[in-house]
């Protein structure tokens, strides 16, 4: 079976992730690879064709750089994407993240009678146009590019949910979500490769952590509240570097901080590093997916504190933290009462390597799921019984 996916993947295949979406593809692609499958990245923005240890094969865009600016993306990107994803003759072609160009995937797909795959990156792919207008559109960094490509996701995205042949959904709040709208969708939860040894931490842990862009829509602001309405003895790590005006402007407030240490953009091994020398992670975001970060966190044994989002409501269910629905305060109380045991750690690395962990099962999963779609069952009935497929 051969798998075309494409993308901004080539960097976290070489261990540098732009960012958790571009991590997650990478992670399926190894996954597909290491089933026996052909895997084909298109990447527009590496600059060279190779093949990785797990025998991916990545091929540049000849000439995305040509024509002129502005016009170039339709003169010059957009027919040498599509001509890039037609000549593979791909069995399957899977898509993630909200991009409008998903279309030219769709259309190669069927132009080679192939299936199309959409899996979601975020709980907003399964919303409805005003919650991405009030969480994602009106806090995004503008400008006419921004403008165009989010007109242009919104006429497309939605086409694609309804006419994929299989949706993946990251937990079963998203599935429930299109559920509602007769979209059927499967559960397919995140990967995490993880590393050779557990990360164990040296000291006893002190700091709440923050992983992530620093940004008006990663509710960095709400971070600056929460640490200005802690005690001084209570400290924080802030990893990330700032991305848009807020960032810029709360990251300079934060150097005044003596409580506060700001590490900015780190490697992934120094950032699990500092989340297993942790008390807690701290998300304030207002929505997500399933973040990569939470289960990162619990690889490394330490609870996750959201403010907002509770993907799939595992964090009640399994007891990996503590949930504000949006309530400061309560954020603040469940700082001073966090779970930092030895037992809270073995549960919470437990529910990784039983759910997330790139393993020989979650391989045959995965591969299971394709070779079901490629063998043509019914779109209108469950897919795959719930047993195959981990929650």
């Amino acid at each position: 079976m051969k798998i075309c996916i494409w993308g901004n993947i080539a960097g976290a295949l070489k261990g540098n992730t732009d960012g958790g979406g571009e991590l997650q593809l990478a992670l399926l692609a190894k996954a597909l690879a290491r089933a026996g499958n052909e895997v084909v990245i298109i990447d527009y923005k590496t600059n060279e064709d190779f093949i990785t240890a797990d025998g991916i094969k990545v091929f540049r865009i000849k000439g995305w750089n040509n024509g002129i600016k502005v016009i170039r993306t339709f003169t010059h990107r957009l027919p040498q994407l599509y001509k890039s994803l037609k000549a593979q003759k791909a069995d399957i072609y899977y898509c993630r993240i909200r991009d409008f160009r998903h279309i030219l995937s769709f259309w190669a797909a069927r132009k080679v009678k192939a299936k199309f795959v959409l899996g979601l990156a975020s709980d907003l792919d399964a919303m409805n146009f005003w919650m991405r207008l009030k969480y994602n559109h009106l806090v995004s960094k503008g400008g006419l590019w921004a403008f165009t490509n989010g007109l242009l996701i919104e006429i497309v995205y939605p086409f694609l949910l309804r006419n994929a042949d299989l949706v993946l959904a990251q937990h079963e709040g998203q599935k429930d979500i299109l559920s509602k709208k007769n979209i059927k969708s499967i559960v397919f939860p995140n990967l995490f490769d993880l590393p050779e040894t557990w990360v164990i931490p040296i000291n006893a842990p002190k700091d709440f952590i923050y992983v992530g862009s620093l940004d008006k829509r990663k509710g960095f602001i709400t971070l600056f509240e929460i640490i200005k309405k802690s005690p001084t003895n209570t400290t924080f790590k802030v990893v990330g570097p700032p991305s848009d005006k807020t960032g810029f402007l709360y990251y300079e407030k934060l150097k005044s901080f003596p409580n506060v240490t700001l590490m900015g953009k780190l490697s992934h091994p120094d950032t699990l590093y500092h989340i297993a020398n942790a008390k807690a992670l701290i998300s304030t975001s207002a929505m997500e997916g399933f973040p990569n970060i939470f289960i990162e966190a619990w690889s490394c044994g330490i609870p996750v504190l959201s403010l907002y989002v509770d993907p799939g409501s595992i964090i009640k269910k399994e007891g990996l933290g503590d949930v504000s629905c949006g309530n400061l305060d309560k954020l603040l109380l469940a700082m001073e009462s966090c779970d930092n045991s030895t037992k809270f750690a073995e549960k919470a690395r437990a529910y990784v390597e039983n759910n997330h962990v790139l393993n020989a099962k979650k391989i045959e999963e995965v591969s299971f799921l394709f070779n079901k779609l490629l063998n043509n069952w019914n779109k209108k009935e469950d897919r795959i019984s719930p047993s195959r497929i981990s929650h």
